[in-house]
C-alpha cells in the first residue's frame, strides 16, 4: 500500500489519558506528532440525552499504513464505550513536512 499522510482526531476525558495515548502513539511510531488541545467543550447524543463534556483533542499526524494499529491502540487504551477515531486525508501540504510524517511512522 502506498503511504498517504493523514490526520487522525481523537477525543479524551482528561489531559492523563490524553498524554498516554500520545506519548504511546509516538513511541511506538504510529503517529509522528501528536497534537493536544485542552479543554474543548463536546455536545453530543449518547443514549438518547444531549451530553455536554469538557474533552482534550488529539490531532495525530500519521500515514494511511499505520491506522489500523493505530485505531487498535487507541480503542486498547480508551476509557470511552465509543472513542471517536476519525481519520482524514491530508490531500496536499508542505513536501518536506509530509515525508517527515512518512519517515516517522513505520
Amino acid at each position: 500500500m502506498q503511504q498517504k499522510p493523514q490526520i487522525v482526531l481523537n477525543t479524551c476525558p482528561d489531559e492523563k489519558t490524553a498524554r498516554e495515548i500520545a506519548s504511546l502513539l509516538v513511541e511506538r511510531q504510529l503517529a509522528a506528532c501528536v497534537n493536544i488541545i485542552p479543554a474543548i467543550e463536546s455536545v453530543y447524543h449518547w443514549q438518547g440525552k444531549v451530553e455536554f463534556a469538557t474533552e482534550y483533542l488529539l490531532i495525530i499526524k500519521t500515514q494511511s499504513d499505520c491506522y489500523t494499529e493505530l485505531e487498535n491502540t487507541i480503542q486498547a487504551l480508551h476509557p470511552y464505550e465509543l472513542p471517536e477515531v476519525v481519520a482524514v486525508p491530508i490531500e496536499a501540504g508542505l513536501p518536506a513536512y509530509l515525508d517527515w510524517i512518512n519517515n516517522n511512522t513505520k
